[in-house]
């Protein structure tokens, strides 16, 4: 006698497996409705990863529809684990293959679903002897098409820290596993960045000729003072560099026996964080006590509405101006006498 099924004995009657079926389901018409959402005016491609996606979308000027195929899959994904239904993604080989046999539309995964069918029916007896190796030469040939190879000889002549982080990946990829290789390029990028930063470029500047534009003493032909000292700071201020800037302010400082003047150019400066303010509060206070006074120019608005959250700019021995010429004018006047005359 067969017992019928009914709201209240649902859940003890159907089996476990029926449930994920079930569940599974859901998220499975999810991700089609998501992705129905993410077919619209996309151009049709259909990546099923980022880099994936990213070539696809340069190939069919479609930009957003990485990013819209990748909330289709994290909205899937995260259904089914509220509902304890299977991960939903995309086959990473066979994407690539549809992608490099021209298919446009999601019609492509139901004829790969039929083809699949019918090999699995009709072919496994032929293909049940095939070592693993074979599996994974197809595999390779099928995402060979994604290896760029060139980005290491860019890379070099480009940025050689650049360089560095990107071998480090793929060793560590290659050595130890995907994600280990991931949190060591990650690890090595953040090392990189922080290097790089705790390094500003900051050029000796002096006024062009004619102009009122400055640039580098070294690639320039420019007109300097004695008296006047003018640094150009090519980065924020924080505390990866706040030394590095107080290190060659002192430098400078101590090469010039008739200085009377300091100028920082901030118009590179986008931000200043407490450990560069008080970097700066020493140089101005070091500077004083040498007869040497500091001056700004060129301040960004944000910067400067900083500033006057501070008492930096009532204690600083220099004045503040709107560009390095009018500090030129005011300080070292002469210098555009010789270039007029």
């Amino acid at each position: 006698m067969t017992q019928r099924i009914t709201a209240d004995n649902y859940f003890s009657i159907v089996p476990e497996w029926v449930l994920y079926a079930e569940t599974s389901a859901l998220a499975v018409r999810l991700y089609a409705t998501l992705q129905r959402y993410a077919d619209k005016d996309s151009g049709g491609c259909h990546p099923s990863r980022k880099t994936l996606a990213d070539r696809c979308c340069t190939t069919t000027k479609s930009i957003d529809r990485a990013l819209k195929e990748l909330v289709a899959l994290g909205a899937s994904n995260l259904s089914a684990a509220f509902t304890g239904g299977f991960p939903v993604t995309g086959g990473f080989a066979r994407s690539v293959v549809n992608f490099d046999a021209g298919a446009v539309t999601p019609a492509a995964g139901v004829f790969t679903a039929v083809g699949i069918t019918l090999a699995s029916l009709l072919l496994t007896p032929a293909l049940h002897y095939l070592p693993q190796a074979t599996l994974a030469a197809t595999i390779i040939v099928a995402v060979l098409s994604l290896v760029d190879l060139s980005i290491f000889k860019q890379t070099w002549v480009f940025s050689k820290p650049d360089f560095i982080a990107v071998s480090a990946t793929l060793m560590a990829t290659l050595l130890v596993g995907v994600e280990q290789g991931l949190v060591t390029g990650v690890a090595v990028s953040l090392a990189l960045f922080l290097w790089r930063a705790s390094r500003p470029h900051i050029a000796t500047v002096g006024l062009v000729p004619g102009t009122e534009h400055f640039r580098n003493v070294l690639r320039h032909d420019v007109q300097v003072s004695p008296y006047l000292l003018c640094l150009r700071v090519d980065a924020s201020m924080f505390f990866a560099n706040a030394r590095g800037i107080e290190d060659r302010v002192n430098a400078e400082v101590a090469t010039r026996c008739e200085l009377k003047h300091v100028l920082l150019q901030c118009s590179a400066v986008n931000d200043i964080d407490a450990s560069a303010m008080e970097s700066l509060e020493a140089i101005s206070q070091r500077l004083n006590d040498a007869g040497i006074a500091l001056h700004l120019s060129e301040i960004k608005g944000p910067v400067m509405d900083k500033l006057h959250r501070t008492d930096f700019l009532q204690h600083l021995s220099g004045q503040v101006f709107l560009t390095n010429y009018q500090a030129i004018q005011a300080l070292t006047p002469e210098v555009i006498k010789v270039i007029q005359t």
